[in-house]
């Protein structure tokens, strides 16, 4: 599949990381502060990995902690203070040496001018990423899915964004990196998506058999929409 009936769309909603914005920029910019805290990021991975699998729950922070405690060996309030400190807090300033893909803000003004509702549904907290380059100020909705309580390929975050957004999943399209997390759990409630991938990968990598466009460049979904390159 490679094509979006864009008269089925009411609302496009993004994931942020790797999205909006090119993840090797990132992982380039944050390597001497992912160094110098090596240990508990490899521990965070693992934990985040767990918490992927774990059912929708309104205590996502507390049993995440409760994880990292273990993997840290300290006690679950000492580990949620050292994940406020190191993840979400630590990593803010990094975001602001990133610029996002070209073109991509483009489009998601092009879709306010010409009626669509847009939404942000990340892994983590949107605000972390501050005004994202102007874009929270465009948005409808925007959902840290570990606020609604699980993380993507789970259905809970993408039900509670249609939920939030007032529109049937079926009028949405999802555009995001993670082929397992943005795309197939997406395309598991009934949203169109749209995956944008590298430009090698597009060449070279075998095509998604549940994405409803794959694309490198934000103007090759613009033209879908608008018609321009």
């Amino acid at each position: 599949m490679n094509t979006i009936d864009k008269t089925q769309i009411k609302a496009v909603a993004f994931d942020i990381d790797g999205t909006l914005y090119r993840t090797w920029k990132f992982n380039f910019i944050i390597t001497p502060y992912f160094l110098t805290h090596i240990f508990f990021f490899l521990k965070y991975g693992l934990v985040r990995k767990i918490m992927h699998k774990t059912e929708a729950t309104p205590l996502f922070i507390k049993i995440q902690a409760e994880h990292m405690a273990k993997k840290l060996k300290c006690t679950p309030t000492e580990a949620e203070q050292r994940l406020e400190k190191t993840i979400y807090k630590g990593l803010e300033k990094y975001f602001r040496h990133i610029k996002p893909c070209k073109g991509a803000v483009e489009f998601i003004k092009k879709l306010k001018q010409h009626g669509y509702k847009v939404a942000l549904l990340s892994d983590f907290p949107p605000e972390q990423k501050g005004d994202i380059w102007g874009v929270k100020d465009l948005c409808d909705v925007m959902i840290g899915s570990e606020q609604a309580g699980a993380l993507k390929p789970a259905p809970t975050p993408f039900y509670k964004l249609s939920q939030a957004l007032g529109v049937p999943v079926e009028n949405i399209l999802y555009v995001g990196n993670h082929h397992r997390y943005d795309i197939e759990g997406a395309h598991n409630v009934g949203m169109k998506t749209a995956w944008i991938v590298p430009p090698s990968r597009k060449l070279f990598c075998k095509k998604s058999k549940v994405a409803d466009f794959t694309f490198s460049h934000y103007y090759q979904i613009s033209d879908i929409f608008f018609g321009e390159n």
